[in-house]
């Protein structure tokens, strides 16, 4: 079994943005002319939505090494 880092860093991204955009926008604070916790919390949200889009795709498909198909679970190999 591989070890997969996108989906547990996706989900991580995606709950620290939401929350910084939640604070972006209830309680905003003008720092440089602009809102930055609701620009960083928008940044970091679309970060962890594309990191959990890409781990659901790489679930989806055999996994190819070579040109052998490591696993399939509708054809047991016992």
């Amino acid at each position: 079994m591989a070890l997969d880092l996108r989906f547990p860093l996706g989900l991580m991204f995606a709950i620290l943005g939401a929350i910084l955009v939640a604070v972006g926008i209830f309680h905003p604070q003008q720092t440089l002319g602009f809102n930055i916790n609701l620009w960083w919390g928008i940044v970091l949200l679309a970060f962890g939505v594309v990191m959990l889009l890409l781990a659901m795709r790489g679930k989806g498909g055999a996994q190819l090494k070579s040109g052998v198909v490591l696993e399939n679970p509708e054809h047991p190999t016992r």
